[in-house]
């Protein structure tokens, strides 16, 4: 649909401002550079309000050319700041699963960010970004933890590599921050306290300091016991941002965030003869000096140029640090005798950065006399990671598994850099829509990407290899209005997936070529009882070849010839039912398999075709309901569904599914003041969420918690 006919759609009414102030903002928003309208604070009650359209909201995350939802060929479902509120997440990786498909696989290996979606796993294959801008090389996203300085997060589910290069055939996450604003200076205090010793407190401060620069101010800190030994965790997190409009076709932002993280240190609780034994859940097996500390950093200058309403420049230049330090006893398995052996004492420290500029421009024309949007731009980044270890991480010990004495750290080989891994990568863009009529419309991208990497052995002090990684990434879609409010679409994408992360890649995979994926998705968007409601339904299809699996003739080698495939339904419903009542429900269903995959075992290559890849629930969903049952008073009820997975390839080890139920009592006595009273997993009820690396130690769910929290705005 050109911006030409979006006038032509049926709008409801208590949205027709918000339309009509869109229609007249430039529309070509890129999706490296997103800065979706973010208007001033709302009012702290969220219930009782219509439920945000979204399919008609722009969106940067799906496409380059700042497109709603409802235009763009793809399956994008955004978590709006209402739902953000209404729901109270405790982290952002809990906001993110309330999305339709995304379960989460976190653990402190992967920085506890890691996700599952269409089949495909962790951030090789669902890729995180915040406002944006990738943290390169898939070694787990850190930065991303409290959702307090977030304004709202959009995901768009299946192939992404025209937009974002390798390393994102199950989806993209995008999380975006709060964002100054123009409007009037506005405050904002909440406070939590709740079981499991848990404090957090948010500040939050924006608005316009004169008729050129605006800010916003964000600060949190959260603590929590997590209910377990050793289970302390605790973070802070600073997000500061000024903008400076030179004019109204010119403007500048300088952001500048800070964010340091002490998650709890629990790596699992060991398998008992293939069962887990829940008794232990309370239950950690770290040692007492253990730590794990993420320290995150990153700085960015932003500039937008609009100069005439069919064009728009923006461009950034950012930096990212990210230091992790690991000191642990990762490893636990049961011996004859009811004792737990600890072994894989494990000191690691990640010293990772990240420099690079993202620029694009996007025109509005005609070609051969039709509606037509382009987008082109480029990337460039270099990254690096020096891993400092204490391999081959010797070291054992007994712990009796009920009466737990942690003692202490043993450190065999002694702590040392090893190795640096160096990224160089840049990358072409372009994206174009061309309207064939006024309800059809076909979109075409393409990206290049091509990198540069060098491993440096820092313990001989010599090049341990280089070598070079290219991909094309490209889609073809179409989206057919069948009424000015329902619309049809089609899409065929083709993206590629390192094998492993690429700034953790070790000598014996640096031969390995980039796997390739490609998607065949086809889906219908609705908004009806104008626009009070609005659902989505997509099937899709994925195949990713180039997987590296054990040769069948020679078990000791590893070849890539191996494939996966996933094909599935998605479906999604957004309601006001009455003035007092809203729903919103999310359903996954999915067949994922590997199509030719073997392992070694004992020395023999055995297949496991047809088994079900790790960590891949088959079947995701979510519920919230909310009712306004009297002024000022709201009652809410969530549920969540994640079926069964399994801890590895030969699918023995089945992690149950389980329903966790969150209930929550919000009551506004003033509109500056909102107080809240939420229960997460309400029932206690246990599960595991994942399995940790050696598949045998699983990471169960956190038990009931709750939360008393106020919010006052002045």
């Amino acid at each position: 649909m050109s911006s030409s006919s979006a006038g032509t759609r049926r709008v409801p009414k208590r949205r027709a401002a918000v339309w009509t102030a869109l229609a007249f903002t430039p529309a070509l928003v890129p999706a490296h550079a997103q800065n979706a309208p973010v208007a001033t604070l709302p009012s702290i009650s969220v219930s009782g309000d219509a439920p945000p359209l979204t399919l008609l909201e722009p969106t940067g995350t799906g496409t380059l050319l700042g497109l709603t939802p409802f235009e763009t060929p793809a399956s994008i479902e955004i978590i709006s700041n209402e739902q953000l509120r209404e729901r109270g997440a405790a982290t952002v990786t809990d906001a993110i699963t309330q999305a339709a498909g995304i379960s989460a696989m976190r653990h402190p290996g992967n920085g506890g960010s890691s996700l599952s979606s269409r089949g495909f796993t962790d951030s090789n294959s669902v890729a995180q970004l915040y406002d944006g801008v990738r943290q390169y090389g898939g070694v787990g996203q850190t930065f991303i933890y409290d959702p307090w300085a977030v304004d709202r997060i959009e995901v768009l589910r299946g192939p992404a590599s025209v937009l974002y290069g390798e390393g994102a055939i199950g989806g993209v996450v995008n999380v975006i921050p709060k964002k100054p604003t123009r409007g009037p200076i506005e405050n904002e205090i909440q406070a939590t306290v709740g079981t499991h010793d848990t404090q957090r407190l948010g500040f939050g401060s924006g608005g316009a300091l004169d008729d050129k620069w605006s800010y916003r101010l964000d600060v949190s800190g959260n603590h929590s016991d997590a209910g377990i030994s050793l289970g302390d965790s605790r973070d802070a997190a600073v997000t500061a941002a000024l903008r400076l409009d030179v004019s109204p076709e010119l403007n500048f932002t300088l952001t500048q965030a800070y964010a340091w993280q002490e998650p709890t240190r629990y790596f699992g609780t060991p398998l008992m003869d293939g069962t887990m034994d829940y008794s232990l859940r309370k239950q950690n097996y770290n040692v007492a000096d253990s730590k794990i500390i993420y320290r995150d950093s990153r700085t960015e200058l932003k500039a937008e140029w609009s100069p005439n309403p069919a064009t728009q420049v923006r461009s950034r230049v950012y930096y990212i640090g990210s230091d992790r330090d690991y000191r642990d006893a990762e490893n636990y398995a049961w011996v004859p005798g009811g004792m737990i052996e600890r072994s894989a004492y494990t000191d690691i420290r990640h010293d990772q950065e990240q420099a690079g500029t993202i620029t694009d421009a996007t025109f509005d024309g005609r070609l051969l006399g039709l509606a037509n949007k382009v987008a082109v731009g480029f990337e460039l980044n270099r990254a690096s990671l020096k891993h400092t270890n204490n391999s081959p991480y010797s070291g054992t010990s007994l712990v009796d598994p009920y009466d737990v004495d942690h003692g202490r750290f043993v450190n065999v080989a002694g702590t040392t850099p090893r190795y640096r891994n160096t990224a160089t990568q840049y990358a072409l863009f372009a994206e174009d829509r061309l309207m064939l009529t006024p309800a059809w419309s076909v979109l075409g991208g393409l990206r290049y990407d091509h990198i540069d990497l060098k491993r440096r052995d820092l313990v001989a002090d010599q090049t341990a290899f280089r070598t070079t990684f290219t991909n094309v990434g490209w889609r073809v879609g179409t989206v057919y209005d069948v009424l000015p409010t329902l619309s049809v679409y089609g899409q065929y994408a083709q993206a590629a997936d390192p094998i492993g992360s690429l700034l953790l890649l070790s000598p014996a995979n640096k031969d390995f070529e980039l796997s390739e994926g490609k998607q065949v998705e086809v889906g219908v968007k609705q908004t009806f009882w104008n626009g009070k409601g609005q659902w989505t339904l997509a099937a899709y299809h994925i195949r990713k070849n180039n997987l590296v699996t054990r040769d069948p003739n020679d078990p000791a080698l590893r070849i890539q010839v191996g494939e996966q495939s996933s094909r599935g339904l998605e479906a999604t419903l957004g309601v006001e039912l009455s003035p007092a009542w809203r729903l919103d429900l999310n359903a996954v269903a999915l067949r994922a398999r590997y199509d030719d995959f073997n392992e070694s075992v004992n020395g023999v290559s055995v297949s496991r075709n047809g088994n079900v890849p790790t960590d891949v629930p088959e079947r995701v969903a979510n519920a919230w309901i909310s009712w306004k049952f009297a002024p000022q008073w709201t009652a809410s009820a969530g549920l969540r569904y994640v079926g069964k997975r399994y801890a590895d390839a030969a699918n023995r080890l089945e992690m149950a599914g389980y329903t966790t139920t969150n209930l929550a009592l919000q009551w506004e006595p003033r509109r500056d003041l909102s107080l809240a009273l939420r229960a997460f997993n309400v029932f206690d009820r246990q599960y595991a969420e994942t399995a940790y690396y050696n598949q045998t130690q699983w990471l169960l769910g956190e038990g009931r918690r709750v939360e008393l929290s106020a919010n006052y705005r002045f």
